[in-house]
């Protein structure tokens, strides 16, 4: 069995493709709950549950306080909610679940119930919430006026950036693994490609990487063309909403960026490639192949570096962000 979040090289397809070296972040099962995401939202609850404790306790909790929190009357009036397209709703309910603190999910009607029955056996609450994501996440920021409830939400915009952030700090964990990897190698890519929906981990990995790599590589943000909303940001200078059909990029088919996200990635990446729903489907069937069983969201990134980068002695990176099933 193969290292959980290992980071691969995929050496026949790199020559099928015609560049040196692919290194796959295969993300395909991280803690269980089959994508990077696991890393965000639980990570924010966490947080979210110190803080209580912290109120309660006077004091700093140590780490026997937060392990042993579950069933504290510290949390016991605690709920949090979200808005998911899948796997973040999915790392909520599961850090939630850890500490006894309730847990609302809203989805859209497009999220297959096979995946809402997956947060109903974490304990969360499942809220079917209009068409489109966006309409999931109107109600779940309503939800969360109510007292008691707190949003952890992978999106930021004005007035919602702390929980956002703790999210984002959450996914630093996946962007230090590949890190110390590359610096154990000492053989640096030259292109990343990051997928993209609000742009939360491509914004995580991407500041990372410019913080702490001693030799730069290219950032190239994939995103789908019928949801563009960060290259369209981009170009306007400010946030946009993009408008477009139902992607089969369900994970990134996202039409408002976040706020964080956008001014990171508007500063810091170098290019911003959109992609079809075919292209994507085909980068899944080559990763198939190649042993690596994913999602057109997860194989995003591989198809938007095979429309950007042509035949050339590149050393590429890509993140499997998901499994087949997630």
């Amino acid at each position: 069995m193969h290292e959980v979040t290992a980071l691969r090289p995929l050496e026949a397809l790199a020559a099928t493709l015609g560049w040196s070296t692919i290194y796959a972040k295969d993300e395909t099962d991280r803690m269980g709950l089959g994508s990077f995401k696991a890393l965000g939202g639980a990570y924010a609850v966490l947080c979210l549950v110190r803080d209580a404790l912290r109120q309660s306790l006077k004091r700093e909790p140590d780490f026997s306080d937060i392990t042993d929190a579950k069933g504290s009357t510290a949390l016991q009036n605690i709920t949090v909610c979200c808005a998911s397209a899948g796997n973040h709703g999915l790392s909520v309910a599961a850090g939630a679940a850890v500490f006894g603190v309730g847990c609302e999910v809203f989805l859209a009607d497009t999220v297959p119930e096979s995946f809402a029955q997956r947060l109903r056996n974490k304990g969360a609450r499942v809220v079917r919430a209009g068409s489109v994501y966006e309409d999931a996440m109107a109600a779940a920021v309503s939800r969360a006026r109510d007292k008691g409830v707190t949003l952890v939400s992978d999106a930021s915009w004005d007035g919602e950036m702390h929980v956002p952030s703790l999210v984002m700090q959450g996914y630093a964990v996946m962007a230090d693994e590949i890190y110390r990897k590359f610096s154990a190698w000492g053989d640096w890519p030259t292109h990343v490609a990051l997928q993209a929906g609000v742009g939360g981990v491509a914004a995580s990995v991407t500041a990372h990487i410019r913080e702490h790599w001693p030799v730069q590589p290219e950032i190239v943000v994939v995103e789908p063309d019928r949801a563009a909303c960060l290259s369209n940001s981009v170009v306007a200078g400010h946030v946009v909403r993009a408008d477009g059909p139902v992607s089969n990029m369900g994970r990134l088919d996202c039409k408002e960026p976040s706020l964080r996200a956008f001014k990171v990635l508007r500063e810091m990446a170098d290019s911003f490639v959109l992609i079809s729903d075919e292209q994507a489907e085909s980068a899944m069937v080559l990763l198939r192949d190649h042993g690596l069983l994913t999602t057109p969201s997860g194989a995003a990134g591989l198809a938007g570096l095979i429309k950007h980068l042509p035949q050339q002695d590149a050393r590429v990176l890509i993140l499997v962000t998901e499994g087949e099933v997630a």
